[in-house]
C-alpha cells in the first residue's frame, strides 16, 4: 500500500517533496544513509532531509517500522562496524574509535562493552585467540521468575541451523539477555526451546542464527537469519508459550550488538522426539533444561 508524501515543506504530514513512496522504501534510504555516512556527525534533520521528510515525522515512522530510534540504529552500525575492525585489522582502540564516529575513546568503550557485553580489548583478544563463548545472562533472580517455552522453525529453503536464542528488554540484541540458550534446529522441521529463571514482566524474545541451503541451494554459503516474538509475558511460577519463526534479515533490522560464538550449523543434529505440550501456568515435568546443555540462567566467569 502506497502512502502520500506531502509536497511542501511544514504540511500537515510534516513531510518534504511530492511522490507516492511505501514508507517503509523511506526508512530503507534512511537506513542506507546511517550505514554511509555513519563515521561522521549526523543529525536527525540531515537523516529525514536525506529521504524528504519532516525529523518529526521521520523519528515517528523510523521507530514504527524498525523497533528502535535513528539515533539507536546510528549507534548499532558504529558498534558493528568496530567489532569488524577490531577482528580484521590491528587498528589501535583509539583508532577504530574515531573511524566510527566517536570523539570520546571513553564514550566508545563504554557504549561498545555495554552493548556487546564484552571490551573492546577483550573481544578483539577473545575473537582472534581463544574464540566467543556462549555470553553470560543476567543473574538468577531473587525475585519472581518464570520460563518461556516454545518452538523454533526455519524459512523454506534451509537446511540445518543453529541458533540462538535469548530473551531481551530491547528490539535490539544487546548485552544482557535476561536468559538465553542455543539450539540445533533441523532443516524442514521445528525444533523445542526453553529459556528459564527469567524474570517476572514483559520480555522480547529474539534468534539469530546461521543456517545452511538446501535443496537447490545447498551449495550456498551459511544464511543468516534472525527471528522475534515480541512482547511475552513471563509470570512468576509459569510457563509462557512463545513459537519462533526465523526469517531472512532485512535492510531496516538492526545489526546484532552481542558477541556470540561463531553459529556454524552441524552437520547432522540429533533426532528430536517433538515438544511437550505447554501452559502458561504449568511447565511440563518431563522437559529437558536443553539437550545440548547450553541453557542459561547465570553468567559464565571471565565474560563481564
Amino acid at each position: 500500500m502506497l502512502e502520500l508524501i506531502p509536497t511542501a515543506r511544514g504540511d500537515a504530514d510534516g513531510c518534504h517533496g511530492c511522490s507516492e513512496v511505501p514508507m517503509e522504501n523511506a526508512v530503507e534510504r534512511a537506513v542506507e544513509y546511517l550505514w554511509k555516512h555513519y563515521d561522521r556527525p549526523l543529525s536527525l534533520t540531515e537523516v529525514a532531509e536525506s529521504v524528504r521528510l519532516s525529523r518529526f515525522y521521520f523519528a515517528r515512522l523510523f521507530r514504527d517500522t524498525t523497533g528502535i530510534t535513528p539515533g539507536r540504529f546510528l549507534a548499532a552500525i558504529r558498534i558493528h562496524h568496530a567489532k569488524r575492525l577490531l577482528i580484521d585489522t590491528s587498528m589501535r582502540i583509539t583508532d577504530v574509535s574515531v573511524s566510527v564516529g566517536y570523539n570520546s575513546l571513553g564514550s566508545f568503550s563504554n557504549c561498545f562493552t555495554s552493548s556487546v557485553g564484552l571490551s573492546p580489548g577483550r573481544f578483539r583478544r577473545l575473537s582472534q585467540i581463544d574464540g566467543i563463548e556462549l555470553p553470560g545472562a543476567l543473574p538468577t533472580p531473587h525475585g519472581p521468575s518464570g520460563a518461556v517455552a516454545g518452538t523454533i522453525s526455519l524459512p523454506e529453503g534451509h537446511g540445518n541451523a543453529r541458533v540462538y536464542l535469548g530473551a531481551f528488554r530491547t528490539q535490539t540484541v544487546k548485552h544482557p539477555a535476561a536468559a538465553a540458550v542455543i539450539v540445533d534446529v533441523p532443516g524442514g522441521r521445528p525444533a523445542c526451546y526453553r529459556l528459564p529463571h527469567v524474570p517476572e514482566g514483559t520480555w522480547i524474545v529474539h534468534a539469530v542464527a546461521v543456517a545452511d541451503g538446501a535443496g537447490l541451494d545447498a551449495r550456498r554459503p551459511h544464511a543468516p537469519l534472525v527471528g522475534m516474538h515480541p512482547s511475552v509475558t513471563v509470570t512468576a511460577g509459569g510457563v509462557t508459550s512463545a513459537a519462533v519463526r526465523l526469517r531472512r534479515r532485512r535492510p531496516i533490522d538492526p545489526p546484532v550488538l552481542l558477541a556470540l560464538p561463531d553459529l556454524v550449523p552441524p552437520p547432522a543434529p540429533a533426532p528430536l522426539t517433538g515438544c511437550p505440550a505447554v501452559t502458561a501456568r504449568q511447565a511440563p515435568a518431563a522437559w529437558q533444561e536443553d539437550r545440548r546443555g547450553l541453557a542459561l540462567a547465570a553468567p559464565r566467569p571471565g565474560l563481564s
